[in-house]
């Protein structure tokens, strides 16, 4: 057995130094954005790319953060930052809610044509965000939401029930349909049955359908370029901005310090929730 032991330490300490260099690999980028945002225009020219900052400076993360507007323009992220949240709470909530209403539907109550009405939602799964640009813009000016943070909500409540309705389905075949009929029997209906069995054991799949929601609608450009306007537009379309109006000398620093700010939400989300949304995957992958 010690023999055994002794044969198996060089691998482990192998993989081990495996891991730790993929984990620096992937960890390099954020290093050298967190360290460039602390320092000086003259410290980035001169110095290394790597090398730590010789004297903190917030002055980047001050400016980047900062809300001086003009007109329809914004300098800084603040209101960027603000109408993002403002977009993605509700439309998370309410694609995540929408999904389970579906999937529960589609998992227990199957009526005719529910097999093609749930293939009908898996092709919005697949559809490139570029095919809906033209059909839903044409949508939001007949319901004149165009260019409004409530049209962008829209836009991502539509776009993003089709994945919550599939993650949700998956998870409620998991639940057997005998506690389902057995609760029919009884004079369960349909809303009691959600609310009272079906509900307290979605805490899983709602933490998935929460995490990937709030990361696509947060992280996403196009929908917030094309369909929010002037003061409406996300974070993304401001670090957008901020990046690319720079005047005069390029500030590295402000520039990383704003994608920071933009990436600090997610980065908590999954900081905090990441590994209760690998539970929440495989959560539902037995049926029984």
């Amino acid at each position: 057995m010690n023999h055994t032991r002794k044969n198996r330490n060089p691998g482990r300490i192998v993989l081990y130094a495996l891991l730790v260099l993929f984990a620096l690999y992937y960890v390099a980028p954020l290093y050298v954005m967190l360290s460039t945002s602390f320092k000086t225009l003259d410290e980035i020219r001169s110095g290394n790319l790597l090398s730590w900052p010789q004297a903190f400076n917030t002055e980047s993360w001050s400016k980047a953060w900062s809300s001086a507007c003009t007109g329809v323009s914004c300098e800084g992220l603040q209101p960027f930052f603000l109408n993002s949240l403002k977009m993605a709470i509700p439309a998370v909530l309410i694609s995540t809610f929408l999904g389970a209403f579906n999937g529960y539907v589609f998992a227990h109550w199957r009526f005719r044509g529910s097999e093609v009405l749930f293939t009908a939602l898996l092709v919005g799964c697949f559809i490139p965000f570029q095919v809906v640009i033209l059909p839903m813009a044409r949508l939001l000016g007949e319901f004149g939401l165009a260019n409004t943070t409530t049209g962008l909500i829209l836009v991502h409540v539509v776009y993003g029930t089709a994945f919550t309705t599939l993650f949700f389905r998956n998870y409620y075949i998991s639940v057997p349909e005998e506690l389902v009929r057995a609760a029919r029997i009884d004079g369960a209906g349909f809303f009691l049955i959600f609310r009272k069995i079906i509900l307290p054991i979605s805490g899983p799949i709602f933490t998935v359908c929460i995490i990937w929601q709030f990361t696509q609608i947060w992280n996403d450009f196009l929908f917030g370029v094309v369909f929010a306007g002037g003061q409406s537009q996300p974070v993304t379309v401001g670090l957008n901005n901020l990046v690319n109006t720079t005047t005069g000398v390029k500030e590295y620093n402000v520039d990383m310090a704003g994608a920071i700010i933009a990436a600090l939400p997610t980065l908590f989300v999954y900081m905090v929730a990441g590994r209760y949304f690998v539970r929440g995957l495989t959560a539902g992958a037995v049926k029984g």
